[in-house]
C-alpha cells in the first residue's frame, strides 16, 4: 500500500503534508523520522519528493519531544485529532485542556497546528460536527493562544468559510478537491457509495458552493489539502466501512476541473502552490505540473486496481475531464 500511494503522490506533488494516525499513530519524532524514512525508501526513483511529518497529539503528548522534532526538522506541525473523529483517532485528545501546555509550548516556537474541526459528543449531528466545533473549541482556544498558527483542515462547511474569512492572522484552511466536487447526495446516489465516504462527511449544497467560492476567491487563507485516504476495497466496502476517499491520482485534474467550472483558472496556482507554502513558511517549489482539458471523460478505472492491493480512485459523478500531461 505505501509503495503503492507514495508513488501516486510524488506523480502530481513535490511535497505532502503526511498524517500520523497509523496504527500505532506517530506520536514521537523518534517514529515521524522512521516513518519518514519508509516513504523515502518507497519513492520510485527518480522522484523529487519530500515528506513533511506531523506528530499525533495525544493527551500525554511530551512537549520537549516534540518542540525537539520541530528543531531538527524531523516535524512539519502536530495534528489534533478530537478522540473518536476520524479513522484511527481513538488514541486523539479527549479535551482541549489535557494539551494546552502542549499547544503553548507550540505558540512559543512557531509549530503550525492542523486541525481535524469536528466535535464528537454523541448528541451532535454528525452534519453539524464542525459548526459546533468552531463554537466550542476554535474560538476558546483562538481566544487562549492567540500567537498559534492554525490550519482549520478539510472544511465543509459555509459556517466554517465564514470564520476564517473573519481572521485576519494566524488561521488557514484546506479544502479538498472532493468536499469541492460531491455534497451529501453523492453518498446515495442510486446506493450506497463507499467510495465517496470520508470524515468530515460531505454537507448540503450550499455548503459545497460556499466552499468553491473560498477556494476559488485568490484568498491566501485558503488553499490546497487532499486528504486524500487509501483504504483497501474490502475495508470501504464493508458493513462497517472506513471513512476516506483516495484522490491521489486525480488529486490536481479534480481540482483544475472545479477552477475550470468556476472561471478561475489563474487562481490555480496560488491555491495549489502559494498560499500553504507561505503559511508554513515553505519555500516555493521551483518545478511546474502541466495539466490539460480533454473533449471527453478521462477513464481512470484502471488506476483502481492497478497495484496489489484493490484501491478504488475518486471518481467526480460528472466525470473528469482534465489530467496531467
Amino acid at each position: 500500500m505505501l509503495t503503492q500511494v507514495v508513488a501516486d503522490t510524488a506523480a502530481e506533488f513535490a511535497r505532502a503534508l503526511v498524517m500520523p494516525n497509523l496504527n500505532p499513530p506517530v506520536t514521537t519524532a523518534r517514529s515521524a523520522a522512521a516513518y519518514r524514512d519508509r516513504i523515502l525508501a518507497a519513492l520510485p526513483h527518480p522522484a523529487d519528493f519530500t515528506p513533511l511529518m506531523t506528530c499525533y497529539l495525544t493527551d500525554n503528548t511530551d512537549a520537549d519531544d516534540l518542540a525537539a522534532g520541530f528543531a531538527d526538522g524531523i516535524f512539519t506541525a502536530a495534528k489534533l485529532y478530537p478522540a473518536g473523529a476520524t479513522f484511527q483517532s481513538d488514541r486523539g485528545v479527549t479535551s482541549i485542556e489535557n494539551i494546552m501546555p502542549v499547544l503553548e509550548r507550540m505558540e512559543d516556537i512557531g509549530m503550525p497546528l492542523c486541525v481535524h474541526g469536528e466535535v464528537v459528543d454523541a448528541d451532535v449531528d454528525i452534519f453539524d460536527r464542525e459548526a459546533v466545533f468552531i463554537e466550542e473549541v476554535m474560538l476558546p482556544l483562538r481566544n487562549s493562544l492567540q500567537g498559534l498558527r492554525i490550519v482549520f483542515e478539510h472544511i465543509t462547511t459555509a459556517e466554517a468559510v465564514d470564520y476564517v474569512f473573519s481572521e485576519d492572522t494566524g488561521l488557514a484552511a484546506t479544502i479538498t478537491a472532493h468536499h469541492l466536487m460531491i455534497n451529501r447526495n453523492a453518498i446515495f446516489q442510486g446506493g450506497i457509495r463507499p467510495h465517496r465516504y470520508c470524515l468530515p462527511v460531505a454537507k448540503r449544497e450550499q455548503h459545497r458552493q460556499a466552499l468553491r467560492r473560498a477556494a476559488t476567491s485568490g484568498d491566501h487563507r485558503f488553499f490546497l489539502g487532499t486528504d486524500t485516504a487509501p483504504h483497501a476495497d474490502n475495508a470501504k466496502e464493508a458493513a462497517c466501512g472506513c471513512a476516506g476517499i483516495y484522490t491521489a491520482p486525480v488529486a490536481m485534474a479534480c481540482y483544475a476541473q472545479v477552477f475550470d467550472q468556476e472561471n478561475a483558472l489563474d487562481r490555480l496556482e496560488g491555491f495549489a502552490s502559494i498560499h500553504g507554502a507561505t503559511f508554513y513558511r515553505l519555500p516555493v517549489n521551483a518545478g511546474t505540473l502541466i495539466l490539460q482539458q480533454s473533449a471527453t471523460a478521462v477513464d481512470e478505472t484502471a488506476r483502481c486496481h492497478g497495484g496489489d492491493i484493490p484501491l478504488t480512485v475518486f471518481q467526480p459523478p460528472e466525470g473528469l475531464f482534465w489530467q496531467l500531461a
